[in-house]
């Protein structure tokens, strides 16, 4: 198989400017440039996503995976609502 040369290139050009005229065109680049974009940044997050973001645990914290860590703990316990009020009976 031989490599496309500048007629070939030039062969391609005309036939794309003839089915889609010569206003269309510049539209139709800057769209496929905007993919081109998209598809970039989202392969970018792909690999960004494979990457271990955990830093190493200290001695004196140790990180238990799934578990949730409040702010600051509550202020009081809670106590339970009286049947009355509750809303799902």
């Amino acid at each position: 198989m031989r490599n496309i040369q500048a007629p070939e290139i030039i062969l391609i050009l005309v036939v794309l400017v003839l089915l889609f005229g010569a206003k269309k065109l510049p539209d139709l680049s800057r769209s496929l440039g905007r993919s081109m974009r998209i598809f970039k940044s989202e392969v970018k997050e792909m690999k960004h996503d494979d990457e271990p973001d955990k830093p190493a645990p200290t001695a004196d914290t140790r990180e238990i995976e799934g578990t949730i860590h409040r702010a600051d703990p509550p202020a009081a316990p809670r106590q339970p609502v009286p049947e009355a009020e509750r809303r799902d009976s």
